[in-house]
């Protein structure tokens, strides 16, 4: 007598669960291993006299940078394997996880305070910014909003305020920091998503309005916000070159010394402790002063066809129906165009001095982290998308 033994089978329910998509755009991994590699480099050069200085190590911020990366990529492959409706269920923990870190980083002895900011967590050997998760937190929370109260956010006033009241709680906590710079990009990101998810365009530009001429209060009520709008009106003028635009001119420096072509990679002179931050905030004037025009419109065109691929893939989920993803991946899209555009306009005195890093090449831990980890969300909503409506592309 022969005993089969009852063998379990997997429901098509439970494969879809945790299991990785096999259908990655090659597009948007490509466009972003390409940054990835391009800011390795770029800090590699711009960070090795400072390295040497502060740390007695030449490749100290390139090890670093390389350890987060590989962090980064971690992260990737487990988001890779959850699907995005784990992430829409449980969008409000993260956001109640995100208010959290907020109020921690505010007290003395669990935010650590640099630069007269206290913006960071301190982990030790590593530092912790819970902007970063905030950013996320109100992507994926928003995203859901949108789906689960899409009628109302359309119909009425009530479902317009509610999002925009969470947004307003989260600001309160970043100005307490303070970080501005976090406060702006959030807003925009925000608004965007609930514009392109269906409010009426006079709530939208009413918000818009609001929005802006609060940005426009905060940046006057602190002195050295003033300083800096005043120095970027005339940074060159005596009282400011050497003093609040003492940053911008070393970085238009940079600009006018690398022309066309540049000096060439590691001949920069503006690091050499000339501009601050040149393998963070600033590592753009260094790449224009040793890539020179063609580094930078370079650096440009791969930022331009990584964003474009996530409206891209953002608009196929919607055409397919999935809403969740698509919001999700306008939110990326949205944050990642404000915090390049913000940053390279800071660098080329487009906009007033503000410490924004640039995703993907400036040196940082918990930004480049974040940001790689969007990279695979976007991907696995692309892989969701295909795979729900059993096409390939």
């Amino acid at each position: 007598m022969t005993v089969h033994k009852a063998i379990p089978v997997m429901t098509d329910r439970m494969s879809d669960h945790y299991q990785p998509l096999w259908q990655p755009d090659l597009v948007l991994l490509g466009s972003c291993l390409s940054l990835l590699l391009f800011g390795l480099v770029m800090i590699a050069s711009a960070g090795i006299d400072v390295s040497e200085q502060l740390f007695g190590v030449p490749y100290h911020f390139v090890i670093r940078h390389a350890l987060y990366m590989a962090l980064g990529m971690v992260g990737a492959a487990l988001i890779s394997v959850v699907p995005m409706s784990v992430w829409r269920a449980n969008s409000a923990l993260l956001l109640l996880a995100a208010f959290l870190l907020l109020v921690l980083v505010l007290f003395p002895g669990i935010g650590q305070e640099i630069k007269g900011s206290r913006r960071w967590i301190n982990l030790g050997p590593f530092g912790f910014q819970p902007s970063e998760i905030a950013k996320v937190g109100l992507i994926l929370y928003v995203a859901a909003y949108l789906v689960r109260r899409r009628d109302e956010v359309i119909s009425s006033w009530s479902g317009f305020l509610k999002p925009v009241f969470i947004l307003a709680l989260v600001v309160v906590l970043l100005l307490l920091e303070p970080d501005f710079g976090s406060v702006v990009v959030i807003l925009g990101t925000v608004l965007g998503m609930l514009f392109l998810g269906g409010v009426k365009p006079g709530q939208f530009f009413l918000a818009m309005f609001a929005a802006v001429g609060s940005v426009v209060v905060m940046a006057l009520s602190e002195s050295y916000r003033v300083q800096r709008l005043l120095a970027f009106r005339n940074p060159w003028s005596e009282e400011n070159v050497y003093g609040s635009g003492y940053q911008l001119t070393q970085s238009l420096i940079a600009f006018g010394r690398g022309e066309w072509f540049g000096v060439g990679l590691g001949n920069s002179m503006q690091k050499l402790f000339y501009l601050p931050e040149a393998h963070n905030d600033f590592i753009v004037a260094i790449i224009a002063e040793e890539l020179g025009l063609v580094g930078v419109m370079t650096l440009i065109a791969i930022y331009s066809l990584m964003i474009a691929r996530i409206f891209k893939i953002g608009r196929l989920a919607e055409l397919k129906n999935n809403l969740f993803g698509a919001f999700c991946a306008y939110g990326v899209g949205i944050l990642f165009s404000m915090q390049a555009f913000i940053n390279i306009g800071v660098n080329t005195g487009l906009l007033p001095t503000k410490g924004l890093t640039l995703p993907f090449i400036s040196a940082g831990g918990t930004s480049l982290i974040v940001s790689i980890c969007l990279i695979a969300m976007v991907n696995r909503i692309y892989g969701e998308t295909l795979q729900k409506n059993g096409e390939t592309e």
